[in-house]
C-alpha cells in the first residue's frame, strides 16, 4: 500500500510524523514524503528540518494521501497550484484522501471538500466553512466516504489508528497503539476550546512561533486572499456549469 505524505515549508511536524509512526506499521507499507522536489523541508518552528523523500511527479497515484496543516503557512501552500493540481489527480484513484489539522484548509482549497462536513483545528474551522466545506468543531476525526479529516496537531495520532483499523482490521490497530503505548493520560485538561478557560485561550496567541516575521505575515495574507477569491470563483463556475 503506498502512502504518500505531503511535506511543505512552514508545516506542523507532528501533523505528518504522529500518523507516520502508526501508518508505517501496516502490512507491507510503502511511505513516501512528497513535495515537488525532493529534498529538505523546514517546519513551522524554523528548527526542525524534515525530507521530502519523492516528488509529485514520482507519486501519481498512491493509495492513500494525507495532507497536515501549519501555524504560518496554511494559506500559502492552499494556494499552491501545482500542490492543488497534484491532490485533485491523486484523490481520484486513492483508498483514502485524509488531512490532519489544518490541511483540511488544503483540501478545501482543491475543492475536494464542497458540501462535505469536515473538521479541522479550532483556529481554521471559519476558514474551512468559507472554503464550501461543512464544519463540524467537536468532532476529532469526519469520514465523508472516502475523504477523512481530523482536528489539531494530536488528532493525527487517532486519524492514523482510524485508518490502520479499518485497513488491516481493529486487533492491529490495537497492537499498533500497544507499540506505540499510546494511552494519553495529560497531566491537563485543556485541550479543547470548550474546557479552556478565558485566560488560557489568549494565552495561546503567544505561542505563535517568533520567527514568523512582517513578511512572513503578508505572505500569509496574499495567499488567503488569493486562496478565497479562486474558491469563491471555482464554486461560482460549478454553480454556472451544473
Amino acid at each position: 500500500m503506498q502512502i504518500a505524505i505531503v511535506l511543505y515549508p512552514g508545516m506542523t511536524a507532528l501533523d505528518a510524523i504522529g500518523p507516520y509512526e502508526v501508518l508505517r506499521m501496516l502490512p507491507d507499507a510503502d511511505l513516501r514524503f512528497v513535495w515537488h522536489e525532493p529534498g529538505p523541508i523546514t517546519t513551522d518552528s524554523g528548527v526542525l528540518i524534515l525530507g521530502a523523500t519523492h516528488s509529485f511527479a514520482e507519486t501519481p497515484a498512491p493509495d492513500l494521501v494525507l495532507i497536515g496543516g501549519s501555524g504560518p503557512d496554511t494559506m500559502t501552500t492552499a494556494a499552491d497550484k501545482k500542490l492543488l493540481a497534484w491532490l485533485r489527480q491523486v484523490h481520484e484513484t486513492s483508498t483514502w484522501t485524509t488531512s490532519v489539522c489544518s490541511g483540511s484548509v488544503i483540501l478545501a482549497s482543491a475543492g475536494l471538500l464542497d458540501g462535505l462536513a469536515a473538521t479541522s483545528h479550532w483556529a481554521t474551522q471559519t476558514v474551512i466553512g468559507t472554503l464550501g466545506a461543512k464544519p463540524q468543531r467537536d468532532k476529532r476525526i469526519v469520514q465523508q466516504g472516502k475523504i477523512v479529516t481530523a482536528a489539531g496537531v494530536s488528532a493525527g495520532i487517532d486519524l492514523g489508528l482510524w485508518l490502520v483499523g479499518e485497513i488491516a482490521g481493529r486487533e492491529h490497530a490495537e497492537a499498533v497503539q500497544l507499540m506505540i503505548e499510546y494511552d494519553p493520560q495529560p497531566p491537563f485538561d485543556s485541550g479543547h476550546m470548550s474546557k479552556a478557560s478565558g485566560r488560557v485561550k489568549a494565552k495561546v496567541a503567544g505561542l505563535v512561533p517568533s520567527q514568523v516575521s512582517f513578511r512572513d505575515v503578508g505572505g500569509e495574507l496574499v495567499g488567503t486572499t488569493k486562496t478565497l477569491w479562486m474558491s469563491a470563483i471555482r464554486r461560482a463556475r460549478k454553480k454556472s456549469n451544473a
